[in-house]
C-alpha cells in the first residue's frame, strides 16, 4: 500500500477491524518513511458475477454501471453517497453466492430497495426500466400496487 502523502510503498498496518455491518476491514496504516497515518477500507468485491441480459447475452457485472443508475434516480432527493454505497453493498450481498443473475433480478432489487428509501428516486427507476412513455404510464404506475411489478 502506497502513503498518500509521500507515495513510498513501505506502509504497515497498526490497527485493524471488522465494519459494525461485518462486510469491510478498516485499518489504521503508517508510512514507514514519513510516519504519516492514514485508513484503507477493504472489502469484498464481486468478481465473477455474470448478468444474463435480453436475448440470452451476458456480460460481467458492473458495480459502476448500477451505482450510475441508481445516481441517475437520486439526482437532488438528499440522499448521502453513503445511503447509496450501503445500498449497493447490500444489494451485491444478497447477490454474492450467485455466479450468474439476471438484469431483470437486478432492476426488480434495486427498484425493491428504491421503494423503501425514496419514493420518488423508485418511481424514476422505473420509469426508465419500465420504459415509461407517457405521463399516463406514471399516474398507472402509481395506482399499482408494488408488487404487481414482480409477476
Amino acid at each position: 500500500m502506497y502513503c498518500i502523502n509521500c507515495w513510498n510503498d513501505a506502509t504497515r498496518v497498526i490497527d485493524s477491524r471488522v465494519s459494525d455491518d461485518w462486510k469491510s476491514i478498516r485499518r489504521r496504516r503508517e508510512c514507514e518513511n514519513c510516519n504519516n497515518r492514514f485508513t484503507t477500507f477493504e472489502k469484498i468485491e464481486i468478481i465473477h458475477l455474470i448478468v444474463e441480459k435480453s436475448w440470452n447475452r451476458k456480460q460481467r457485472y458492473s458495480r459502476d454501471k448500477l451505482e450510475d443508475s441508481i445516481l441517475s434516480s437520486t439526482n437532488k432527493r438528499n440522499l448521502s453517497v453513503h445511503v447509496i454505497n450501503d445500498l449497493i453493498r447490500q444489494l451485491e450481498f444478497k447477490w454474492g453466492n450467485k455466479t450468474e443473475i439476471t438484469a431483470k433480478q437486478i432492476w426488480k432489487d434495486v427498484l425493491d430497495a428504491l421503494f423503501v428509501l425514496d419514493d420518488v428516486a423508485y418511481i424514476r427507476y422505473a420509469s426508465v426500466h419500465l420504459n415509461f412513455d407517457s405521463a399516463k404510464d406514471f399516474i398507472e404506475f402509481i395506482e399499482k400496487d408494488h408488487k404487481d411489478i414482480h409477476k
